[in-house]
């Protein structure tokens, strides 16, 4: 699946990492205390973050281009109108962090855990998140168009009103998710887990098609 590529997103290949490399880092942060600390305003590009504690830090319009961040913390951390983008995030823990109306495009995340984040709108487009275990998150009102999620075990998360046009879903697990008003024409109910889901009435007429089902209206007597 998938559309127009934009030029500025790493290329993406189904159900795998992307197909070029992350974007060279030019600086390095190593080890830096930011706990609590407010960073709002800042601007970083091609910068390396390795193990940066940035928990309970706030965030209010802070931009971060293609950086990389390893063994960093965003526990309890708030992010407001800020941007990460085309960034890599590898081994970073989320717990209780919140992006509301942030700017994600095109970054990746590999081993990340996200126990309690909340997503409140904002453009996560071409994100990465295969593998990501999204079952105590919270993602709601986000556009998320050909968004990675491949093999995501989303398992009871709330992940409403999302749009997810033309996203990657193969062997995702959606059980007991909340999906009502997301865009869940790119879901194949084939190879996604999606028994006691909730969904609405619309989505349900999508998942059916999809099975190459078609609903009429009871014949007449």
């Amino acid at each position: 699946m998938g559309g127009k590529r934009d030029d500025h997103v790493a290329d993406r290949v189904h159900g795998a990492l992307p197909a070029r490399m992350p974007p060279p880092t030019e600086s390095e942060i190593r080890r830096a205390d930011w706990y609590g600390e407010d960073i709002s305003g800042q601007e970083h590009t091609r910068v390396a973050f390795v193990g940066v504690d940035l928990t309970e830090a706030t965030d209010e319009g802070a931009a971060f281009t293609e950086c990389t961040f390893r063994d960093c913390r965003f526990n309890l951390s708030q992010h407001t109108d800020a941007a990460f983008l085309n960034c890599t995030f590898s081994g970073c823990s989320f717990f209780d962090a919140t992006f509301t109306d942030c700017k994600v495009v095109g970054s990746m995340f590999d081993r990340c855990t996200f126990d309690l984040m909340t997503v409140q709108r904002g453009d996560w487009s071409f994100v990465g998140l295969p593998g990501a275990d999204l079952t105590r998150a919270t993602l709601t009102g986000v556009r998320m168009r050909e968004a990675d999620l491949t093999g995501v075990r989303g398992a009871g998360a709330t992940l409403r009103g999302l749009d997810l046009s033309g996203a990657w879903f193969h062997e995702a697990d959606l059980s007991g998710a909340d999906l009502r008003g997301s865009d869940l024409s790119a879901v194949d109910p084939r190879n996604v887990g999606l028994a006691g889901a909730q969904v609405d009435v619309t989505q349900a007429v999508v998942l059916v098609t999809t099975l190459g089902l078609r609903v009429r209206p009871d014949a007449p007597e």
